[in-house]
Formats: structure tokens, sequence, C-alpha cells
């Protein structure tokens, strides 16, 4: 029988797969589909201390290969998050959940991770330095080695569960970045989040996007999360939940092996609600396929 348990930082899932921060909200809509406590955990939507409404519409272009969005992280804000929204999944998920954090400084960072460390449902926190949509904010600290270093120190210093960074692919070279996160004392790294990109519309000649710029997600950056995720593992001894355009299970092996413990599922799931169980469904065939007995042996097997 196929093992897919896989651990993180002490903390053992049944299988690999996380759906991505802002792709499956607070989990409890994809619950009246299907049963989540399926899934090896779920980032749930990024949070910030204050509020967000967001950005003004439209917020999303497609294309044949992928989407392009510019939500800019809106969410309720870390009180009300704690208060209503972690209540509520506790009803229909019943393992640890990662929860995704964003900051517009090194302060508020701090502050919405240790309110966020004293909840019992939280098994990882997943600090995220690295969204593009945000102004002033999360990727301005991603795409700077002294940037990172100082959010986790920063983190670290208030919190007692795994603190795992979410760095940005919008880098010459994400070593350097992976390295200042491990050597302030992360305890993993979450990689990739979307690349920046438009469309314009022909017909009123400016972007699609009111933002103009957002994230480009989907099948389209595979490779390019592959070989961050494969450098990043080279460089830095921590464990990796690797992400960006995984689709199916061939693209989940294929993730771990590049270097990879965990998985998450980002835009799939915008695409098709019930991406995470099919894939989930056809992972033993795939492993079966390969001659994988257990999807511990293969992390790192591509090195």
């Amino acid at each position: 029988m196929a093992d897919l348990k896989v651990t993180l930082s002490g903390l053992e899932l049944d299988n690999p797969l996380i759906p991505a921060s802002g792709t499956f909200g607070y989990g409890y809509e994809f619950a009246e589909l299907y049963d989540i406590n399926m899934l090896g955990s779920f980032s749930f939507k990024g949070t910030t201390l204050e509020p967000r409404f967001g950005s003004p519409t439209p917020r999303f272009a497609e294309t044949p290969s992928c989407r392009i969005n510019a939500v800019r992280m809106q969410n309720p804000g870390i009180d009300r998050v704690i208060s209503e929204e972690l209540p509520r999944l506790k009803k229909v998920f019943h393992k640890k959940v990662v929860a995704n954090i964003g900051g517009f400084s090194v302060e508020e960072y701090a502050e919405c991770c240790a309110r966020i460390d004293k909840e019992e449902q939280v098994g990882i926190i997943e600090v995220n330095v690295s969204c593009p949509n945000v102004h002033n904010g999360c990727m301005s600290f991603g795409t700077d080695p002294l940037g990172v270093s100082a959010v986790t120190k920063a983190v670290k210093a208030v919190t007692t569960k795994p603190v795992y960074v979410k760095l940005s692919p919008n880098v010459t070279d994400i070593v350097p970045i992976a390295a200042a996160a491990a050597e302030a004392g992360a305890d993993g790294i979450s990689l990739i989040n979307t690349l920046l990109g438009m469309r314009i519309d022909l017909r009123t000649r400016k972007p699609v996007i009111a933002n103009r710029m957002g994230g480009f997600s989907g099948s389209a950056i595979l490779p390019v999360a592959l070989r961050m995720v494969y450098q990043v593992y080279e460089a830095v001894k921590l464990p990796i939940i690797g992400m960006g355009g995984v689709t199916s299970a061939r693209d989940v092996v294929e993730m771990m092996l590049a270097g990879a413990t965990a998985v998450e599922i980002g835009a799939a799931n915008l695409v098709d609600p019930w991406a995470c169980p099919k894939i989930l469904a056809d992972l033993p065939r795939v492993m079966e396929q390969y001659g994988i007995t257990s999807l511990k042996d293969i992390i790192g097997g591509a090195h």
C-alpha cells in the first residue's frame, strides 16, 4: 500500500497536499463540496493586522495556460480571523492548519504572528513576504535578504510554532533570500509565490486589471517553481513547501523530487474546486507507475 505520509517540522501529515493561501479561503466553502479532512492541511487566507478590502475590480485576467489576479490580500483582519473564522473552521476541519500572515512593517508581522501563535488549531505559521500585489509590504520585504532576515527574526522572537517563510520568485537569485531566512531562524521555506504579469485590453488599450499588474499563476509557472525549489534544497538545509503551477499527481511527485516535503496546490483550486481530491486520488497510481512505495523516500531524489 502506498505510504503518502510526510512530516513538516514535527507535524505529521496524512499526505503532502496543502491548498495554497488565497485559493481556499478559510476552508468551509470547500467543506460544502467534499470532506476537506482528506487533505494534509491547508494554508488559510492571507491575514493582516487590520481588515483589508483589497484591490478595486477587475481583479482577474485569464490566459490559456495561466491566470493573473490582484486581490491584494483582502481579509477581515487578525482579530476576526481568531474570533470568527477559526471557530467556524474548526467545525469542518479537524487537523492543524497553516496560518498565512502578511504585513506592512516588521512590527505588524510580529504582532500578527504572536497572536496567531496562541491558536491551538494552527500547526505552522507561513510568513508571507512575497505577495506581489501589496504596495509597501510583503514583496518589498521578500526581495531583500535584509528585509527577510528582519521579519524572520522578529517573528521567531514571539512565536513557539514552526515558522515557514514564503518567498517571492520575482528576484534575480532566490538562494541568498532563502539563506537569509534560514540564518535568521526560519524553520522552513515556502516557495514560490506568484510571478508578476499583466494583460492589455485591445479595445480600451488599457491593462485588464485595475491594479495594472497582478500575480501570474497556473500551470505555466511550474518549471520556474521546480527550478527554485531545486536551488533552495541544495543551498538551505530546511524543509520546503513547494508550490507553483501544480495541477496533477505527477506534478506533486516532480515537486518532491526537486526537494519539497509538502506541496501546495494554488490556482488549480480556482479552476476546479475538486482539484485536490482528484490529485490525491491519483497519487497512489502515479507512485505505483514509478515504483514509489513511500513519498518520504523521494524528497530531493532528483539531486
